[in-house]
């Protein structure tokens, strides 16, 4: 069986949608009978190398390559519509289209690949989902941040359906708005929206994916590449050492938040994430030194940093409490710790009756034990930056906020050394050497 269809492939340069270099895709469009459709070929080029006649690049260093791509996407499409004609008695331009992109086209029971497929933006965001989860599998990558993944496909998505109309886009039709308009959305016109910082984590995520796109060279450039993703991140205060008292010291007759009170402060006296205190076990006490001094050593699950910290009494008091406790022998646990919907959800109801004000979630735990570590406890940043399992120190100073009192403490310890009793300036112990 084969129609007696007539196909024309032509190529046209998009003008409109040259982003600010002036470059603009080049467009694919099938022709079947009358009947059109079109598709990004994910090259862009400015419009002054753009033969109008020959529907190709004009001479320049790029020119082989791209006219090379847009030769072999005809012939595939030439191959494909044949293929098609002998197993259709009609062919369409978007069977066609289908098949070239081997969306769903099935030959002989196999599908067929094609050198030139270049996925969507949400077949793109699929593709990177399913090589993160293979990390993940490997213990490589954590799976708080494949679920991270998910959630900003399923974000992007919803920005489409409501900007674009549609179900999906080619990566040549994102421009540069493309980061201004999924921020207004996030934020303004999603039910419910979301906080700036979330956002711009959303788009951050959005970014690193067309850097994927860019680095297999399915796009020339990160279209937006140039958006900045920095955002005012809001100050954490920590608690107070009272309330943090307050909260070990409240009478509780409930089972499930004496557990989860117990999970609170434990974070607040060694700064693991709940992910970290979900899955401590027994093997991560570690003895050191020549004491035998027992500290909590782990990986930490997100960046895969070792974080280390000396058992307090505290903690110490609470990891005896359930040594025998049949879900945590049973799994191998050091404390028994909920799920994460249930933790913040009970840490609120706990919150309440504990009179604290604000929402307690774990981690302004970790901000709790950053700020005891450095202004009550005394110890140097790059110590708490340790201790948290941070990257780099930066990250730490978000966490830490210097406060008045560690100043006023550090300048009383010094100030005797540079003035006498009456507040003179000391007489320098050295001369200065010429």
């Amino acid at each position: 069986m084969k129609s007696n269809q007539n196909l024309s492939i032509l190529f046209w340069h998009r003008k409109s949608k040259a982003d600010i270099n002036g470059y603009a895709p080049i467009i694919c469009r099938i022709s079947i009978d009358g009947k059109q459709i079109e598709f990004s070929t994910a090259k862009k080029i400015p419009s002054y190398r753009w033969d109008m006649e020959k529907k190709r690049i004009l001479p320049c260093p790029e020119a082989k390559s791209i006219n090379s791509a847009l030769n072999r996407i005809q012939c595939e499409l030439e191959k494909h519509f044949t293929i098609l004609q002998s197993l259709h008695q009609v062919v369409s331009p978007a069977m066609l289209r289908k098949s070239y992109r081997n969306l769903s086209t099935d030959y002989n029971g196999k599908k067929q690949q094609t050198e030139d497929k270049i996925p969507t933006l949400l077949e793109l965001a699929s593709l990177h989902i399913e090589s993160f989860s293979l990390l993940v599998e490997k213990n490589q990558r954590s799976k708080e941040t494949l679920k991270q993944w998910k959630s900003t496909k399923k974000k992007i998505a919803e920005f489409i359906t409501h900007t674009f109309k549609s179900k999906d886009l080619e990566l040549s039709e994102i421009d540069q708005s493309f980061a201004h308009k999924f921020h207004t959305f996030l934020i303004v016109k999603r039910k419910p929206s979301i906080q700036e910082a979330a956002a711009m984590k959303q788009i951050k995520n959005t970014k690193q994916l067309l850097n994927i796109a860019e680095a297999n060279k399915w796009i020339i450039n990160n279209p937006i590449e140039k958006f900045r993703c920095g955002s005012e991140e809001p100050e954490i205060l920590p608690l107070e050492l009272f309330e943090v008292e307050s909260i070990w010291r409240k009478n509780l007759s409930i089972d499930r938040l004496i557990k989860v009170r117990d999970a609170f402060i434990f974070q607040c006296f060694t700064g693991f994430a709940y992910q970290d205190i979900y899955n401590l076990s027994p093997q991560n006490i570690v003895k050191v030194g020549a004491e035998n001094e027992k500290w909590l050593i782990k990986e930490r699950g997100k960046t895969k940093v070792t974080e280390m910290v000396p058992i307090l009494p505290i903690v110490k008091e609470i990891i005896a409490k359930y040594k025998d406790d049949p879900y945590c022998i049973f799994h191998k646990k050091l404390i028994p710790v909920n799920s994460n919907f249930r933790y913040n959800c009970y840490l609120k109801e706990l919150s309440d009756l504990c009179g604290i004000g604000r929402p307690l979630n774990s981690h302004l735990a970790r901000h709790t034990f950053a700020d005891l570590m450095l202004n009550t406890m005394d110890f140097p940043l790059e110590d708490v930056s340790k201790m948290l399992g941070h990257k780099n120190i930066r990250t730490t100073q978000r966490y830490a906020r210097v406060k008045k009192n560690r100043i006023s403490k550090k300048m009383n310890l010094f100030k005797h050394l540079l003035f006498d009793a009456d507040g003179q300036l000391k007489k320098a112990a050295f001369p200065p050497i010429d």
